[in-house]
């Protein structure tokens, strides 16, 4: 089965955060909840989310800024902003900052999980991703069962450090097809934070120095100028 999709939900409301996590994961998310902006930093930095839902008014750093400040430090997530806030100027102000989409209180749990699935269906278009639950790639010597994460040389498993296995199991997620930067940058990073450091470019590297005979001419992770990059690999079902 398809892990749960992962939510953050930053609001300093204990009641409001209580009930939006019970609802969200009765409709099969997982939810983190945080009342600050610092602790939501440090969830984004040590592990993957799907999802930010973010209210707008807060101290003592509103919605707004955190918004602001995660796009400028590269953090590709969708956010959802939640805010009471329902003129017309403010949800523009809301976009303009970050936003994927903005949702005025009062509203329905349900439109809450409708918006929340439509952002989520949008990320993987605009990503290429697709989901994959049984498959298997072969490409030279290697075969790698995406599932499982699970990389072989022949008869010899193949040791890879955990970001190398995220930033394979992001391209070998959509083989013979471009995945962005940006993508593989958000899916690579983890806990030891390597990711955070380095750009997606080294990491690519890296793990070519693992995977190819030639890091300099690459046969199985090509790149794909203006795009991204590529696990060009034959798929077995």
């Amino acid at each position: 089965m398809d892990r749960p999709e992962k939510i953050i939900l930053l609001d300093d409301d204990a009641d409001l955060r209580n009930m939006q996590q019970r609802f969200l994961t009765s409709q099969g998310f997982q939810v983190r909840c945080v009342a600050d902006s610092k602790r939501l930093d440090r969830y984004l930095q040590r592990e993957p989310f799907d999802l930010l839902v973010l209210d707008l008014m807060m101290e003592p750093e509103d919605g707004l800024s955190v918004c602001h400040r995660l796009r400028a430090e590269g953090q590709t997530l969708p956010i959802l902003m939640l805010t009471a806030k329902g003129d017309p100027v403010d949800r523009v102000v809301g976009l303009e900052a970050g936003a994927d989409d903005y949702l005025p209180k009062p509203f329905l749990p349900n439109e809450l999980v409708a918006r929340i699935r439509a952002l989520l269906r949008r990320q993987k278009i605009a990503s290429g991703v697709t989901s994959l639950t049984s498959e298997l790639l072969r490409f030279g010597d290697f075969r790698f069962d995406v599932p499982k994460q699970s990389l072989t040389r022949g008869a010899e498993p193949v040791e890879l450090n955990s970001a190398q296995m995220r930033l394979l199991h992001a391209l070998g997620s959509s083989p013979n097809r471009p995945v962005s930067r940006e993508n593989l940058l958000a899916r690579a990073r983890g806990r030891e934070h390597e990711a955070l450091d380095r750009s997606i470019d080294v990491q690519v590297l890296r793990l070519r120095q693992v995977l190819e005979e030639d890091p300099s001419k690459p046969r199985f992770i090509k790149t794909v100028w203006g795009m991204g990059y590529m696990l060009v690999a034959d798929v077995e079902r």
